[in-house]
């Protein structure tokens, strides 16, 4: 369907961002980024830019690059601060940086904007975006030393 509307559209920036996101999703980090890049490109003001900058950042984080996924993430926080996928990616990335300060600070930013959030939860929802399980191990590793709650 993406393929299809990008047919009908190839400047629309919509269309792209969701190809990237369900690149990322699929652990193909690069396309990912490319297709969310030139959603920015093509509506550098959008009001969803945040969709887009926050899919950059969780396909970095995908990738295992972790620095860049902090970098994207505090983007992604500063176009969206109230919403907590944006803190969620940060803390992985910085768990597994080994900066546990940072992420528990996200953590604790996380649990403010959602008190019921659990990791259980998230995996939960994310195994049924198609993340591979390599990803949501990698997740969950990173929320546990960032010390979200199990359940």
């Amino acid at each position: 369907m993406i393929d299809h509307a990008l047919t009908l559209n190839p400047n629309s920036a919509n269309a792209w961002c969701a190809r990237g996101w369900v690149a990322a999703m699929q652990g193909r980090a690069d396309p990912a980024i490319e297709a969310l890049q030139r959603a920015i490109r093509l509506s550098p003001l959008d009001p969803l830019r945040w969709l887009f900058v926050g899919g950059i950042s969780f396909a970095h984080l995908v990738a295992r690059r972790f620095e860049e996924a902090v970098d994207w993430a505090d983007r992604y926080v500063r176009e969206q601060p109230r919403l907590g996928s944006g803190y969620r990616i940060k803390a992985v990335a910085c768990a597994h940086l080994g900066r546990l300060r940072q992420a528990q600070e996200c953590a604790r930013r996380i649990l403010e904007l959602q008190p019921a959030f659990t990791i259980s939860e998230w995996q939960r929802t994310y195994a049924e975006f198609m993340c591979s399980p390599e990803t949501l191990a990698m997740c969950m590793d990173g929320l546990r030393k960032a010390g979200l709650p199990e359940e």
